[in-house]
């Protein structure tokens, strides 16, 4: 199917495709949840969502400890939902307790598909948010969704571990899974590469210790994954997996000459050995055709408006 045919089916199958419908979003206050929901809710969902516990609670919005099965039937029950897109997790590459990742990004995913498949109301899709981490480092111009996982990282491997037990209920389930390669915006915590940069560049540092300059990764914008997600609730067939990216590459050194400019002077950087990672592969950048055959295609936004705009929120 072209992608002018792919466009015009894409739009007609979404016409007011959540209106009187139920979405569930685990990790709903996360980075992605809160753009994730505002897609869901224009699309005419009433959203509900899940919180660790000790966090700020409101109306459709569920206290739930993901590694507490207990906690997440209840959950489930309570809301019935017609589609579901499960984004929580632990999502920092870098997080230091690994009982945690694997426990919270195994186990609760688990705990999150015995409930949706023990529910009164079967849900019509179920979205299931892995990671571009599962391919490792694979040193090829473009990575699309044959290449054979090898994970480098506690992370990677959790999550390639939650799709191969994800699979355990493609019968009884209908299971989406996505894995995004890196993607930044507003809101994101500074732990995260990108906006690390933006945050020195706004409040007018000078200097900025960072890894190799000459990599050069796949960024997209939050934005248009959520955009990506909604759509694949409406039109992917269940079973399937996408890689969601921008399908370009932007270098390091090339992203610092931006924010120059946004930002109107030059930052000193370092290169801190410590931020240099072993075996790097210089250029990653995915394929995302898989993608836009179902969905249609969703224009990219270029990583410089991308900065610009969390420059200036």
């Amino acid at each position: 199917m072209n992608g002018k045919a792919t466009e015009t089916f894409s739009t007609r199958a979404l016409e007011g495709e959540g209106v009187g419908k139920r979405a569930l979003v685990t990790g709903l206050h996360g980075f992605t949840g809160y753009y994730v929901a505002r897609e869901l809710t224009r699309a005419g969902y009433r959203v509900f969502g899940t919180v660790m516990p000790g966090a700020e609670t409101g109306p459709d919005i569920f206290t739930v400890d993901l590694c507490d099965r207990e906690s997440v039937i209840r959950a489930v029950e309570e809301v019935q939902p017609d589609v579901v897109v499960h984004l929580a997790g632990i999502a920092f590459v870098a997080h230091s307790n690994a009982d945690l990742i694997y426990r919270v990004n195994i186990v609760g995913t688990r705990n999150l598909l015995e409930a949706l498949a023990g529910a009164r109301h079967q849900a019509s899709s179920v979205l299931l948010a892995s990671s571009a981490n599962i391919y490792g480092h694979v040193d090829l111009p473009v990575i699309d969704e044959s290449i054979a996982p090898a994970p480098f990282n506690d992370y990677g491997v959790s999550k390639l571990a939650m799709e191969h037990m994800a699979q355990l209920w493609s019968d009884k389930l209908p299971i989406i899974i996505v894995r995004p390669f890196n993607y930044t915006g507003v809101g994101q915590d500074i732990n995260f590469l990108l906006p690390k940069i933006v945050s020195h560049f706004r409040a007018g540092a000078r200097e900025i210790e960072l890894g190799n300059l000459d990599v050069a990764r796949d960024f997209s914008d939050v934005r248009m994954v959520a955009r990506a997600y909604r759509r694949l609730l409406a039109l992917s067939p269940p079973g399937q997996i996408y890689n969601v990216c921008s399908g370009r590459a932007d270098s390091l050194a090339g992203i610092i000459d931006t924010m120059s400019a946004i930002a109107g002077y030059s930052i000193d950087v370092r290169v801190n050995p410590a931020f240099v990672r072993p075996r790097e592969v210089q250029v990653m950048v995915g394929s995302n055709r898989k993608l836009a055959g179902i969905i249609g295609e969703l224009e990219p936004t270029p990583l410089a408006d991308t900065l610009r705009w969390m420059y200036q929120a």
